[in-house]
């Protein structure tokens, strides 16, 4: 089994964020990897990893990093490979990290998901991955069916919910 997607994340420390798009990339059976590579701290793994992803059958990258976050720009710098950055909160709320993903100079796209938002991260390279798979696309239809169905729930749950000046 090759991966299709490669998570990197650039510190062991944000893998409690990257697990929900893991988790989800898991339910859905799509071969993945996980990797920490630092920017910083491994340049030269990092140059390797992404100029040998597309090579190695990598379809989607997503990569997570905090606080300066150069990760997923040094790597979509790297790539053609579409790249799904994922701000880590490690430093001022994560705003420096999460404008450090999005703020990439034209030329190098990072798509870019919230802080700490590792689940949509998922769910967004399972729609790239799904523009040419149908059997995919189903199972992302029905995913999003089952989203909804949980908020009618919660709905009709509310509605069971009283107040003396409720009027729902």
């Amino acid at each position: 089994m090759n991966p299709l997607v490669s998570i990197i994340m650039g510190s062991t420390s944000d893998l409690p964020v990257m697990e929900k798009a893991a988790k989800l990339l898991n339910d859905f059976k799509v071969p993945f990897e996980i990797n920490a590579l630092s920017a910083h701290r491994t340049p030269q793994e990092v140059e390797d990893f992404a100029t040998n992803a597309q090579a190695r059958g990598i379809k989607v990258i997503i990569a997570a990093a905090g606080m300066a976050a150069h990760l997923p720009g040094v790597i979509a710098a790297q790539t053609t490979v579409p790249v799904i950055g994922v701000p880590i909160n490690a430093s001022l709320d994560g705003i420096d990290a999460l404008l450090a993903i999005v703020q990439m100079p034209p030329g190098i796209p990072v798509a870019t998901v919230g802080i700490n938002a590792a689940q949509n991260a998922g769910i967004l390279a399972l729609q790239i991955l799904a523009a040419g798979d149908s059997g995919l696309q189903k199972q992302l239809a029905d995913y999003k069916q089952d989203l909804k169905q949980k908020i009618v729930q919660a709905n009709e749950e509310l509605r069971k919910v009283s107040y003396e000046y409720k009027t729902n």
